[in-house]
């Protein structure tokens, strides 16, 4: 069965879209703020997330941006009473799929979200499996694995989901506090203090391709880049 997260913050909207589209087939999880929705993201696994714009402690545009550091190909729909030119490029800018405006026809919704789901279905991208090449270095996520050349290092599940958030998000800044809630869900200090052992290992690993580098982006995060 298909799945959903919908955030919405207005309530009577949110329980009326969560009921329709239950009715229609998907299982939908309704959360009212950001914050909420994001650790649910964390959680489970969706197939397209429906994010209201303007919502209490975590707007749908940061939500979307956090969501698409963890996952850069699940969609996305907006939903809004924003109607600015400005909000609408600034939605399809950090990657919506459709932003719909309020109000709006259950039809209308239900339309897009079929639509959407029918092109993502056919360009058959599974990220799970997907493999990256890091200069002279091959890193398989889902086994675990860095090769280089004939020598190969299984990485901890730990490493492994840290590399991976990084090479998602390759020669852009890693933000501290996504990586941190994706990866130990909780964004303590000591959790912190962890991070930072691994990105020390990370180095060390990746030390045999001169080209390639981990960044520390002061108060923000990581960046991984590759030189060439």
């Amino acid at each position: 069965m298909t799945k959903i997260l919908l955030v919405e913050d207005d309530e009577n909207l949110g329980s009326l879209l969560c009921d329709y589209l239950n009715m229609k087939g998907y299982k939908t999880d309704l959360f009212p703020d950001g914050v909420k929705g994001f650790q649910s993201f964390m959680k489970n696994r969706y197939d397209i997330c429906i994010l209201d714009v303007m919502m209490p402690l975590k707007d749908g545009f940061t939500l979307a941006s956090e969501i698409r550091v963890v996952n850069s190909e699940i969609p996305v729909i907006f939903l809004t009473a924003k109607s600015l030119k400005e909000d609408v490029i600034e939605g399809f800018r950090i990657g919506a799929d459709d932003y719909i405006k309020k109000p709006f026809s259950m039809e209308e919704l239900l339309a897009s979200i079929e639509a959407i789901l029918r092109r993502t279905r056919k360009s058959n991208i599974n990220i799970e499996d997907k493999l990256f090449s890091l200069g002279k270095f091959e890193f398989d996520p889902h086994k675990q694995i860095l090769a280089y050349g004939d020598k190969v290092t299984r990485l901890t599940t730990k490493e492994s989901e840290l590399l991976k958030l990084l090479c998602l998000n390759m020669n852009k800044v890693l933000n501290r506090e996504v990586a941190l809630q994706a990866i130990w869900r909780n964004d303590s200090y000591f959790n912190a203090r962890s991070m930072d052992v691994y990105i020390t290992k990370l180095r060390k690993l990746l030390k045999d391709e001169p080209r390639l580098e981990i960044l520390n982006i002061h108060g923000t995060g990581y960046k991984l880049i590759l030189v060439g």
